[in-house]
Parts: C-alpha cells; structure tokens; sequence
C-alpha cells in the first residue's frame, strides 16, 4: 500500500487512571473524567480548542463517549463512539490521525475507558452469531476445545504451535511473563506490582499449557487520554514542542485469507501484524532493530512471543533465543513492555492502546525517569484485537532530539499542568485544575453531576 501524503500529526497530552481490578465501584463516567482533564492539563488546553471527541470502550450502551465528554463540555463538535475489541483505544488514535492529516481538524481528544466484569471475557449477545465464531470453529477443528476460557486457548495455541516449529519451550513463555512482572514494579498504574521468580510463575495454576495464570493479563477498569493536534495548532505554541511527540508512522490493518490458514499462529492475526509493522516502520524510516523500546500486546505471554517475531525484533521463528538471551529487558536488545505489560498493567479494553501511547509518549518526553531506556530515539507501539483488527505506531520527538535524558521529577512538574511527573507518581488533580480545562462557555453542572466529587475523593 502506498503512503500518501499526511500533514504531520502530534500527541500533545497524555493522561491515566490507575487501572484496578474491577468491583463495579467506580463508573466509566469518573475514568474517563479524570484520564480526560489529566490529558488536556498535560497539553496545555482548554476543551473549547477541541474540535472533535472520540470515545473508545467495548462495554457499554450506545452514546457512553457523550457522557463522558459532555462533563468537559456540551460545546456540540462531533463525537464517535468506537468499538473494536483489544484494539479499541490505538483505533481511536488512528482515526484521530487520519482526520487531523488530512484536514478535517487541528485539536481532537481521544479517551478510553472501560468498566469490565471480574473473570474472563464474555459475551454478552446470546441471540446472533459471534464475530469470533469463524475463529471458533477453525480453533475447534485443528486443535480442539476445552473448558479454559476461550481467549486462553486461542493464544496458547499459538504457543503450542511456536513450540512445535521452532524449539520454544514452556521456560520461555514464562519468561516473557517474569520480565513484564518485573518491569511493573516502577510503574504506578499497573494493577499489579510484584515480581516473582520463574519458578513462581510456572507453578501458578495452569490456565491452558503453556499458559499459567501469572501469564495472563486481568480484567481490569481503566482510563485512559491522548490530545492529538495537527502542525499548525502546534506551531501556534511553540513552547510546548519539546513536549510534542510525532506520530511517525503508523498502519491500521485487518486480517488475510492467511488468518484461516489451519494455523493456530496466522489466526491470532500474525500477517496482519507484519504487514503494519512492516507500513507503519517505513512511514517512520525505522528498521525493526534500531527499535529500542516497545509497548505490545502481550494479553497472554504466547502472543508476546509471536508478535515479537511478526515486528521484525527478531528473526523469524527466533523470538525465543531472543528471550532467552535476555534481549527483551534492560541491557539487552529491546526494552518491551516497560510499563508492565497488559500481564501486569491490566487490560481495560478501550483504554489499553491509549496506555501504550501514554506509556511511549513519558518515554521519549524523558519523563519516565524510573524506567529510562538509554538510547530510543523512537518507540514502537503494537495494540491487536482478534476479530480482528491491529494497529502499529511509532512514535518520534517533534524537535529532532536524537538522545533522550531523564528529566527530574521537579522540573517535569514545573513544565507540566498537574505539578508533578505523572510517569513516575498516579496522583489526580484540584478542583480549579479540571476547571481550568473545562469549557469557558458551553459548561454544563448538570451533566458534570457528581463526577469531580467523586474523583477527587479517590486521590
């Protein structure tokens, strides 16, 4: 596919929510309020300057996105409501890019959010036929079904499958597991924060061989926002460009005829992968092993495995020797999932892929001080969805900077709108702060209702 011609398009303000586990306490309302001030504080903005909302979530009624951004504001600029399972928040991101390069706005606010169900995923719509039954059934034939839930055996399959053609062994998969675990420990969000050994993680119950239950990543409610703002809204402020991070390259892909290949591996989306992958590093002049930081989909340790190998990190059907080499973590090749991973994080559907970005964003910003990666001058960001869709992003700073160095926690909370480094500390906000960056004009008490109140008693 050839790439046409985009204007230059900026994430400007990131913002987060702790992702918890979920106990129907807080609404989607309050997660995304508070992920959605966090992100215009950060960039510097009032919701009058946005000219166009997104909202992403798998659970919830129609029009949930009107209700969380009516509490910025009812200042009547579109609103859409995405929905594209474990994809939903970088497919928002997407759309967000599309429309700013190509003309149709300079300031868009994008936020994720998501109030799930303890326990593993379901569905809801017992009446009409499941997008994933074609992917059900293909599962069925070729390597059975059993009674561990259903996401469990897709992926493990796929790791069964890495196993059987290229030498992994279950060391390997509980590897990746123990280095996202370890990684948690330096990021404040992430609903879980212990380490444990190898030996823990494989003698933690079996989920579905390979796959223990320290290698699957949790429910989880969360929040999560990105302001993504055009060349000329940024160059109207100047100031903020050291903070200013380019969407360098990105692609947006589905699946091949490929995915219903009898392959337990091409049906978790692996050529869908490639190929963005292989679009969105182009657009961005990267090669795969100048990458030195990476954010992945890694819902279960097994697909962690088959998308480093889909991203070009390693060479085919080597991503366990990189594994094993220890080239996943600091001092090795590439730092994957130094924010934990979905493993660890959590995994709010609608918020996961706007936390990839938030996550990157820190990184290239220098604010992720705990956590520096020496020697990124990009990031890449992989967010997949069976079903299925896939987005691959990387990311670059705006002012050229080849050399990233960790800010001080005192000058990142004199440079941004919340004054402290929110990489490094999950605090929240004062009244007049969310006032601020609510609408001057077309503010609404009624539809803000409680929320604020309901925030701040949180923090």
């Amino acid at each position: 596919m050839a790439i046409k011609h985009r204007e230059p398009v900026y994430v400007l303000g990131v913002g987060l929510t702790k992702f918890i586990k979920p106990r129907g306490k807080i609404d989607y309302s309050e997660l995304g309020f508070e992920a959605g001030v966090k992100a215009m504080l950060d960039a510097h903005i009032n919701y009058d300057e946005v000219e166009q909302g997104i909202a992403c979530y798998c659970y919830g009624d129609s029009t949930c996105g009107q209700r969380v951004f009516y509490q910025f504001g009812m200042t009547q600029i579109p609103i859409v409501n995405v929905n594209n399972n474990c994809s939903t928040g970088s497919t928002g991101l997407a759309m967000a890019r599309d429309i700013i390069s190509l003309g149709g706005a300079d300031c868009i606010l994008v936020v994720g959010f998501e109030k799930m169900f303890s326990g593993s995923l379901q569905s809801f719509w017992k009446d009409r036929e499941n997008p994933l039954g074609t992917n059900l059934q293909m599962m069925k034939e070729t390597r059975g079904m059993t009674n561990s839930p259903a996401a469990a055996q897709q992926f493990g399959n796929a790791g069964r499958e890495y196993m059987e053609r290229f030498g992994a062994k279950a060391e390997d998969f509980a590897e990746i597991a123990r280095v996202n675990h370890e990684h948690s420990q330096r990021n404040p969000y992430s609903q879980f924060r212990d380490s444990y050994t190898l030996k823990q993680i494989m003698e933690s119950p079996m989920i579905y061989e390979p796959l223990t239950k320290l290698q699957c990543c949790p429910t989880s409610d969360g929040g999560a926002a990105a302001v993504l703002v055009s060349k000329d809204f940024l160059e109207a402020r100047p100031h903020l460009r050291q903070q200013a991070i380019l969407i360098a390259g990105q692609c947006f892909a589905t699946d091949a005829p490929s995915a219903f290949s009898r392959s337990a591996i091409d049906l978790m989306g692996y050529d869908m992968t490639k190929r963005a992958a292989a679009i969105a590093l182009k657009e961005a002049s990267v090669k795969p092993s100048e990458v030195r930081i990476c954010e992945l989909h890694d819902c279960f340790s097994a697909n962690e495995m088959v998308t480093i190998d889909a991203l070009g990190l390693s060479s085919p059907g080597k991503a366990h020797e990189l594994v094993r080499r220890g080239g996943i973590t600091y001092g090795g090749q590439v730092v994957i999932n130094p924010s934990g991973g979905l493993i660890s994080k959590g995994h709010p559907l609608g918020a996961s892929g706007i936390a990839q970005c938030a996550e990157l964003v820190w990184h290239l910003r220098g604010w992720a001080n705990n956590r520096h990666v020496d020697g990124a001058t990009s990031a890449l960001q992989h967010n997949l969805g069976l079903g299925g869709a896939v987005v691959v992003t990387v990311y670059k700073r705006a002012d050229g900077k080849q050399s990233v160095e960790p800010l001080d926690d005192i000058t990142v909370g004199k440079i941004n709108g919340l004054g402290y480094n929110p990489a490094v500390e999950a605090k929240g906000f004062t009244e007049a702060q969310a006032e601020s960056v609510r609408s001057k004009t077309h503010a609404s008490a009624w539809a803000l209702a409680d929320t604020l109140t309901r925030v701040q008693a949180r923090f």
